[in-house]
């Protein structure tokens, strides 16, 4: 597995799709849904108001998306929490604060959460007034095996600018190659796509996230010679990056009850 901030040496929306947590009744199905081999990934960025993070009002907005994993049918996995690192200079200037990622069977699905009622109120009576600024990115997996997401993962998120004349499937195939001769490394999975959202992306074109099973095994790739080798597969492409990193809550019926809102 390559690690797309690592590869890319790199000087340098409106809300209206959310990703939440699932339910306990529905934490065991999650688990397995993550699994499926071609998700669509949808991924949103958040920058809260500081205000909002020091009033608690950060954390009554991740509730009140948490709280509806029950009410928005679709989902086959959520997540929602801070963000633990930022990790190019891209994410830096844009600084945000939580990150959302979900995944779904189908395009259809995603069009369903983002319109559903309960999906629509949350956002607006929680995020809307506390977020100075959000990104947001979507993609169908064309990695070719499943990147199962659990508990206490580790994940970095890479959103990819190409350099003019580059085309999005031509990445996907060096992606591809290079995944497979790094071997996976670290035991970590991948998925990766062309964005289909490109008014919410801030000019980024292509999505990859790389889950490994804890922070030591995503902090162990960075100088692994078989990734560092993969990397140079991709560099000639890329033409800016936004990285950081993030990591998966306990499921559903670990977690703790949502605030009363």
């Amino acid at each position: 597995m390559i690690c797309l901030r690592a590869a890319f040496p790199l000087t340098s929306s409106p809300l209206r799709r959310l990703a939440l947590k699932p339910s306990s009744s529905r934490a065991a199905a999650a688990a397995m849904s993550s699994a499926i081999a071609a998700p669509v990934e949808h991924i949103v960025l958040i920058k809260v108001r500081p205000e909002a993070a020091s009033s608690g009002a950060a954390a009554a907005m991740v509730s009140s998306l948490q709280a509806l994993s029950t009410a928005v049918p679709g989902l086959s996995y959520i997540h929602v929490g801070p963000v633990l690192r930022l990790r190019s200079p891209a994410a830096e200037a844009l600084g945000p604060t939580h990150v959302l990622h979900s995944r779904y069977a189908t395009k259809p699905d995603l069009a369903a959460y983002a319109a559903h009622p309960a999906h629509v109120a949350a956002v607006q009576g929680h995020v809307l007034p506390n977020a100075l600024d959000s990104t947001a990115i979507d993609w169908v997996n064309a990695a070719l095996v499943p990147s199962p997401v659990n508990p206490g993962s580790a994940v970095r998120l890479s959103l990819a600018k190409l350099k003019e004349g580059v085309e999005a499937h031509q990445l996907a195939e060096k992606l591809a190659a290079a995944t497979a001769a790094a071997g996976e490394a670290k035991g970590a999975k991948v998925s990766f796509g062309e964005n289909f959202s490109p008014a919410r992306a801030k000019g980024y074109q292509f999505g990859m996230v790389a889950v490994f099973d804890s922070v030591e095994g995503l902090d162990a790739v960075d100088g692994d010679g078989k990734v560092e080798a993969a990397k140079a597969i991709v560099r000639p492409l890329l033409d800016d990056v936004l990285e950081l990193e993030f990591v998966v809550g306990p499921a559903a019926a670990e977690a703790p009850a949502p605030a009363n809102l």
